[in-house]
């Protein structure tokens, strides 16, 4: 193994037992997801598709930090899991696999988190999708980190997302790194790299996937799409007796609802799983969503104007139970966490009106139930 800081192909044993370990330790040691597969006497977590895959990892400080997967369709076909997933398989039709990645497991220390490591790990990967004339790169995120994937240049395709047994809902996304137009218009830190890989033709034959995308970003689309979208909805709750930005002036609801997404979801998708770290908070624009116990049972409904995941956030503790949609027209603001954190510093007197009406919400939950 390598113990020069960089970025490695694991290719021994020895080097693809660092990644398995490193995996171990962030998947199931810290978010205790996997436990299922996992080898807990050697505390490795080892997949099907990583025999097929190519592994990397990152060297900081003289230990390894960081792992990732890529599945490119020029090693192997792809498996029935992949294609099902990513919902590939009209892609296959009009392009050779060897012109699609998959891009999954990349994870990194908690203490290394906040450096460059992911940067160079995305860069090691695109140098990978350049010397392969690779035309798709295909990857998925939980919401609270659409934000983050959808500003490095990654864009939705699908209005049916995953959901995975043991990460929760999962939005799906791909880039077209040779659409390096697109790139440089979402200031993506990627474009420097990608510059001379682009073509005038980038786009072409996608636009109908793109046009199905299930999130909006209010960081990246035309600020009137996005207010139209957040605003016609919002004005709807304005009958209810109270919702999250009661008593907030326009601008000051800006601001709470800067650097936010809005999602699409599906009859039976599981949009908070138990146990899930995250800790965004949900403002429901549309549709019906239930809390369900371990056992099925319904705990709770959740209609226009409500909010959920503020447990998580108020008490700073995992997601408490599973909330599922039970419409096709269900429409979620997701309010980051983050940014929610930023205003408690920076805006005391908003941050003051926002979470005593979350908690208002919430006292009239509990009354209800």
């Amino acid at each position: 193994m390598q113990a020069i800081d960089g970025i490695y192909p694991a290719e021994s044993e020895e080097e693809r037992n660092v990644v398995f370990r490193l995996r171990y330790q962030v998947y199931y040691e810290e978010l205790g997801r996997y436990g299922d597969v996992a080898d807990h006497d050697r505390k490795l977590l080892i997949e099907d598709i990583d025999h097929n895959s190519r592994l990397f990892y990152a060297v900081m400080d003289g230990k390894p930090v960081a792992g990732m997967r890529q599945t490119w369709g020029g090693d192997a076909p792809f498996t029935k899991r992949h294609i099902d997933q990513y919902q590939l398989q009209p892609f296959l039709k009009r392009t050779p696999a060897r012109d699609l990645l998959i891009g999954e497991r990349l994870h990194v220390l908690p203490e290394y988190r906040g450096t460059d490591v992911l940067f160079r790990m995305f860069t090691t990967a695109l140098s990978f999708v350049k010397e392969n004339n690779v035309e798709l790169v295909f990857g998925d995120c939980e919401p609270h980190l659409l934000n983050l994937y959808m500003s490095l240049g990654f864009r939705t395709y699908s209005k049916k997302n995953f959901n995975s047994p043991a990460a929760g809902y999962l939005v799906l996304m791909m880039m077209l790194p040779k659409d390096v137009d697109y790139l440089r218009a979402v200031k993506s830190p990627f474009v420097s790299i990608l510059e001379d890989y682009s073509t005038e033709s980038a786009s072409l034959g996608w636009e109908d996937f793109l046009a199905n995308g299930s999130a909006v970003s209010q960081q990246l689309s035309s600020p009137e799409v996005y207010w139209s979208e957040v605003y016609g909805a919002l004005k709807e709750l304005e009958h209810t007796s109270v919702h999250p930005f009661d008593g907030l002036t326009e601008e000051q609801s800006d601001i709470c609802i800067d650097k936010s997404t809005v999602i699409e979801c599906a009859r039976s998708d599981r949009i908070l799983k138990k146990g899930n770290t995250a800790r965004n908070m949900f403002i429901v624009l549309s549709g019906v969503l239930e809390v369900r116990a371990d056992d099925g049972s319904i705990l709770a409904v959740f209609t226009t104007g409500d909010v959920f995941g503020e447990m998580a956030f108020l008490l700073g503790t995992p997601r408490s139970q599973d909330v599922y949609a039970v419409t096709d027209d269900v429409k979620l603001l997701s309010l980051s966490e983050t940014q929610i954190r930023r205003i408690m510093d920076d805006h005391a007197d908003i941050a003051a009106i926002l979470l005593l009406n979350v908690s208002k919400m919430l006292c009239m939950r509990l009354l209800r139930s």
